[in-house]
């Protein structure tokens, strides 16, 4: 067993590697345009297994698409933001992901393409998730049978919108599945510094970058839809946040499961030896991909039951 224990651990660590040399096989792009090109390309190079049945639709003037996998309930939908700090990421880039997200769970997926930033700042991309949130309602799917998904600024996403059903006494989701949340834009958690050198993707000075792009300059970065660390959590479904230890965003997930506890709130924290920033991204040449998705799967599907 212990020699078994050993070959799985240095599976993984040979898998990582080969995904961090597939993200720094070529130098940042400094262009809005061309770091979106980039995150489609390495988001997008395993494509969708072939038995995903993939369908674009208009949420009511937000670009949204379905997805299911053979077996899973129509009735029960994970609706999912990408990452890509607000200004990057897309359907395209998440897309493997998220078709693999509602395998694991059993439901039909809902991917949004939320507007970006610098284009469109704050608050377009809320405008934008409440118009996918209301789209599902409208079509009879109940409160409790969605799940909120979103990795890394979409995790962010997901959080501020139950933030804001709740503000207005609208029924809340099922339970919420976060990747790598970006949690806190005033870049005030400790391991932006402690895991810079192990972090392939994710650094403050692009974090900075991003936020500029993002929040526009009158609004303070504690603000609990810029920044839900800082939210009032109580009342909010189970959550699920899965993180890697090798990753600069670590303590925007611990300290959200901490005062998501605190709060008295369902919530599990999961901390993935090894890994990067959103690695189930890459699911399709990574075992601990795969196995994050299965135990969000699982996840979904005992809250939903």
């Amino acid at each position: 067993m212990e020699e078994h224990a050993v070959t799985d651990h240095e599976q993984a660590l040979k898998e990582i590697d080969a995904i961090r040399k597939l993200l720094s096989s070529k130098p940042r792009p400094v262009g809005w345009l061309e770091r979106r090109e980039r995150l489609d390309e390495v988001g997008a190079v395993w494509p969708v297994a072939a038995d995903i049945e993939c369908e674009s639709v208009d949420c009511d003037g937000v670009r949204g698409e379905w997805s299911i996998a053979p077996g899973s309930e129509t009735d029960r939908v994970l609706l999912y933001f990408h990452g890509g700090g607000y200004c990057s990421g897309s359907i395209k880039s998440h897309r493997r992901l998220v078709t693999e997200a509602g395998r694991a769970a059993g439901m039909r997926t809902l991917a949004i393409d939320y507007r970006r930033a610098p284009e469109h700042p704050f608050p377009a991309q809320h405008e934008d998730a409440i118009t996918a949130w209301r789209f599902l309602r409208q079509r009879g799917i109940a409160p409790e049978r969605i799940v909120l998904g979103g990795d890394s600024a979409g995790g962010n996403l997901a959080l501020s919108l139950i933030n804001r059903l709740r503000a207005v006494g609208e029924p809340l989701p099922g339970c919420a599945w976060l990747i790598s949340p970006w949690t806190d834009l005033t870049m005030s958690g400790p391991t932006l510094s402690t895991k810079d050198a192990v972090d392939p993707i994710i650094h403050k000075t692009y974090l900075e970058e991003l936020a500029d792009a993002y929040v526009p300059a009158r609004i303070e970065r504690r603000e609990p839809l810029i920044s839900p660390l800082f939210a009032e959590l109580k009342g909010f479904p189970p959550l699920l946040i899965q993180v890697g230890s090798a990753e600069t965003l670590l303590s925007d997930a611990t300290r959200l499961a901490e005062a998501a506890g605190a709060a008295d709130v369902d919530v599990r924290l999961e901390i993935w030896p090894h890994m990067i920033h959103a690695w189930p991204v890459w699911n399709a040449a990574l075992e601990d991909g795969r196995r994050a998705l299965s135990a969000a799967g699982a996840f979904m599907r005992s809250v939903l039951r």
